[in-house]
């Protein structure tokens, strides 16, 4: 019985990791397709398109647009995250059980209702459509996702650590900036990189708050409309690779240290 148990558990998790990769392994082998459609049988083997994918101002300006977002609305949704998890785990607030719902709110809320709001907040306002809007969209859904994670890793063991630097004659900002926050530095870290991986798949926001300006998957978007073709393969297959580097970096960088601390 027990040998039985092992094999069937063997066999879901065989069975479970084919279902999440089977659809990117036919993404990443039909992309070095030799025609001119990414559909079976594979005839041959090709760089061509990774060629025109790398060759294409328009892919290359939308991957660039991509990293800006993604990198400079996680930074402000983890100093936001931080600083709002920071205040309501060693301050007194009214209504502070409220207000870490209202700020975990937007996670339950759909992404098209967000970006729905945000654009026509941005209409009434007068605020052009561009990489700056995407980025505010970006922050709405992202910043209570690290205020999440930050606010959970705060524990009443730091307190003496804090009190011991302000006995030291360290200003407030001090305590946050050179105690806190390196004792906190995982869960930033890993908030960050969350937000990040989510913040450069996203589609819905960008699609709605972008003109002309646009993300990486609101290209890819505008290349399938024409069809599908193996260059959309190869830069699926490129921003596949980039997620994979984003999350090695974070074990590596976040994770294992967090482990190996006594």
């Amino acid at each position: 019985m027990r040998r039985l148990t092992l094999l069937l558990s063997a066999l879901y998790i065989v069975a479970v990791y084919i279902f999440i990769f089977l659809p990117v392994a036919v993404l990443v082998i039909f992309s070095f397709q030799d025609g001119s459609l990414p559909v079976p049988p594979l005839h041959g083997l090709t760089l061509r398109w990774y060629g025109e994918v790398l060759s294409d101002r328009g892919l290359m300006d939308a991957l660039f647009n991509s990293l800006i977002v993604a990198v400079v609305s996680s930074l402000v949704s983890c100093l936001l995250g931080f600083l709002a998890a920071y205040g309501l785990a060693r301050h007194t607030l009214p209504a502070s059980a409220l207000m870490r719902g209202l700020l975990a709110a937007p996670m339950s809320v759909s992404t098209l209702i967000i970006g729905l709001g945000l654009l026509a907040l941005f209409n009434r306002l007068g605020v052009p459509l561009s990489l700056f809007t995407i980025g505010v969209g970006h922050v709405v859904i992202n910043m209570p996702l690290c205020f999440a994670i930050i606010y959970a890793s705060i524990g009443g063991h730091q307190v003496n650590i804090e009190r011991a630097a302000r006995d030291l004659g360290a200003r407030e900002w001090q305590v946050v900036a050179l105690v806190t926050a390196p004792m906190l530095a995982p869960s930033i870290l890993a908030s960050f990189f969350l937000s990040v991986t989510f913040s450069w798949d996203e589609f819905i926001i960008a699609f709605l708050l972008s003109r002309f300006d646009v993300t990486l998957p609101v290209e890819i978007w505008s290349m399938l409309r024409s069809g599908l073709n193996p260059k959309t393969n190869a830069i699926g297959s490129l921003v596949f690779l980039v997620s994979i580097a984003l999350l090695f970096l974070a074990e590596f960088t976040v994770f294992r240290k967090a482990r190996t601390r006594p």
